[in-house]
């Protein structure tokens, strides 16, 4: 599943096409993905101007002018795509490219037309058209934690959540309510380079550490934006490339090979917690 870096990679890829550009010719090629599609959502997508993108955790959020905001969720194999085309000669009827693409526009960006396609094989990704100003309260969004790159994350307020928590730190760190937007890669890299070991409760871990591990989930976020996300099977951004940040992963992925750590004669072991891997060095990540 497309993590925080993965999804705002496309939120970066699609800004310059999107931004300011008035949606037309809007094509459904089915009733639903996950979820129904919303109700009218062709008639209400239609002429409205994208006004600005914007992420939430791992959502795309479009405020448009027509007061609602087009939400999406890639699931586990969305993916936007954009062809240009030269103004005039875009086909509002071309035919569908690619069995699974579910939905498709044209992008008029002061006559500059492009074309933006929708497609998920495995359809756990997901549409919605809310109004604007009742995105905060809404169930996707109301429960959720702070933006790990915003300014309201920090180690004051691991400590905060985490007090008295019996629960392991990394479980902790993926309940979206405590910190929104991070996944199971990037919580491992992150503890690792934090040097905090997965098996330690979350209402252990002191103040200084809980400070050095909010700096950590920053660095190792802004690392794998600046890569352009990981590719581990499904994501591409929206020319079709992929991430290249995998290659960099310090634990994850990397069962019974040795540490990276300069020094250190550790190997790298894969154990299960909340039914998702987690990839450690015990040497380097003590409790």
């Amino acid at each position: 599943m497309p993590e925080l870096p993965e999804v705002e990679t496309v939120r970066r890829g699609l800004e310059p096409v999107l931004e300011g550009a008035r949606l037309t010719a809007p094509r459904q090629n089915r009733p639903d993905l996950r979820f129904p599609f919303p109700e009218r959502f062709i008639e209400r997508l239609e002429g409205a101007t994208v006004l600005r993108l914007e992420r939430r955790a791992k959502y795309l959020l479009f405020p448009l002018s027509t007061g609602e905001t087009w939400v999406t969720h890639l699931g586990m194999t969305g993916r936007f795509t954009l062809e240009g085309v030269a103004p005039g000669v875009f086909e509002t009827d071309a035919p569908v490219i690619g069995k699974h693409e579910h939905m498709s526009l044209t992008a008029d960006r002061g006559g500059a037309l492009t074309r933006l396609g929708y497609a998920d094989a495995r359809r756990f990704g997901f549409m919605g058209l809310i109004p604007t100003e009742a995105v905060e309260g809404h169930a996707w969004f109301a429960k959720l934690g702070p933006e790990p790159l915003g300014n309201a994350f920090s180690g004051a307020h691991l400590a905060e959540a985490f007090a008295g928590k019996a629960q392991n730190i990394k479980v902790s760190l993926l309940d979206q309510s405590i910190v929104a937007g991070l996944g199971n890669i990037y919580v491992c890299e992150a503890l690792y380079r934090a040097r905090i070991s997965p098996l330690t409760a979350a209402g252990e871990i002191s103040r200084p550490r809980l400070e050095r591990l909010a700096a950590e989930v920053r660095n190792v976020l802004g690392d794998a934006i600046a890569a352009g996300g990981s590719t581990l099977k499904d994501f591409a951004n929206v020319e079709g490339g992929q991430g290249y940040f995998q290659h960099r992963f310090d634990v994850y992925g990397r069962e019974h090979e040795p540490c990276r750590t300069e020094g250190c004669r550790g190997v790298v072991k894969r154990i299960v917690q909340g039914g998702r891997s987690t990839f450690f060095c015990p040497l380097c990540q003590k409790g």
